[in-house]
């Protein structure tokens, strides 16, 4: 279920007794602080007959600033707030005392937050470092007190200048999740147990299509040193890069994963080469660069397998040969091809999420895949 809330996208999800909200996509309103005005002031004190001018500068406004929450994955901290401001400067003040400074506003945002001029649709900012820190907006200087504008000829100016105003400018927020993996099947083929047995990612599972209405992220512990990010999105369905299902929606959250994993079902309804061709289609419909990523492929659900011979004709469909892996501590047959072209997966697994056939052996042929491809865990 997706609702507008103040101009924000937010998708509901039921979990439990409660509601989890999920927000990917926000509008909002940013404004630097004004400057404050300079003061108009003399110096008085005993004896002292024609203080000069003593008028202090305003403060400067604050900026506004964006920096990562490496504890957040949603924009949902958005949500029912439109505009956002930094303090502005204080007034100066006599004495030659300078306004205080406004505080700046620093927003808080997930990695993987794109930041868009909503006129002009240009992409600012793609804030993926966690040590990221960009101003958007600098405030308005404060004006000149009448302190500074004494001269020669005017000993005594009883002027000062105003504060510069502050910049507006309205930005749109989206949000594509950073992980290392991403699951890519159909509904109901096992994606989020798999994410849940194979990390510490506790989505909701039960036996129907659509449970998972929002992405999930998993980290997955190979060894006691190395690790890697799992996202888990909802079920593609055919037609899901024209805008069917829920697919279109949450596919830009694996456009930044190193390396696909595609879930097939050959227990379900939908047969196992049909279910990979369609998926395939739907990827290089959306993207050409998010179809020509590294991939893998398990079949899932084995311990509920009836026909054996479906695994063996998946195989040579693709023209793998059945080759067991010894690697890892695991059972069944798989295929890896060392030097695989691009354009075919890196292994086919048969695994069961149920039973931890192979679970052990996908940890580390994932990891295997994402070194292989030069990528820094």
């Amino acid at each position: 279920m997706s609702l507008g809330v103040g101009g924000n996208f937010v998708r509901i999800a039921k979990i439990g007794k409660g509601l989890e909200m999920f927000v990917d996509r926000v509008d909002i309103l940013l404004s630097s602080g004004k400057g404050g005005a300079g003061a108009v002031s003399f110096r008085r004190e005993k004896f002292v007959i024609n203080g000069g001018p003593d008028g202090g500068d305003g403060g400067d406004g604050g900026d506004v600033y964006f920096v990562i929450d490496e504890n957040s994955d949603t924009l949902s901290q958005f949500r029912g707030k439109r505009h956002y401001r930094a303090q502005n400067g204080q007034p100066g003040q006599g004495k030659n005392c300078t306004g205080k400074r406004g505080e700046d506003l620093i927003i808080k945002v997930p990695a993987g937050t794109m930041v868009y001029d909503e006129q002009s649709n240009a992409l600012l900012y793609d804030l993926t470092d966690q040590k990221q820190r960009v101003r958007v907006l600098s405030g308005g200087k404060g004006g000149f007190g009448n302190a500074r504008f004494k001269n020669s000829i005017n000993q005594a100016p009883s002027y000062a200048q105003k504060g510069l105003e502050g910049k507006q400018l309205h930005v749109r927020l989206e949000l594509k999740l950073i992980a290392d993996v991403g699951l890519v099947g159909y509904p109901n083929v096992g994606k989020s147990t798999l994410i849940s047995t194979l990390s510490n990612a506790r989505p909701e599972i039960a036996n129907y299509e659509f449970t998972t209405l929002i992405p999930n992220l998993g980290v997955v512990d190979v060894d006691e040193i190395h690790s890697f990010v799992m996202a888990d999105i909802p079920g593609i369905i055919d037609g899901a890069s024209q805008g069917r299902g829920l697919g279109l929606e949450f596919l830009r959250h694996i456009e930044r994963t190193r390396f696909l994993l595609f879930v097939i079902d050959l227990t379900s309804y939908r047969d196992g080469i049909t279910q990979y061709k369609n998926l395939k289609d739907e990827l290089r419909r959306f993207s050409s660069e998010l179809a020509a990523r590294n991939f893998g492929i398990v079949l899932s659900k084995m311990d509920g397998l009836e026909d054996g011979d479906l695994v063996s004709r998946f195989f040579s469909h693709l023209g793998y040969p059945y080759k067991e892996y010894k690697g890892i501590e695991g059972s069944g047959f798989i295929s890896s091809l060392e030097d695989s072209p691009k354009d075919q997966p890196r292994f086919i697994l048969p695994i069961s999420s149920a039973t931890h056939l192979n679970i052990k052996a996908l940890k580390h042929l994932i990891f295997e895949s994402l070194c292989r491809g030069d990528v820094q865990l």
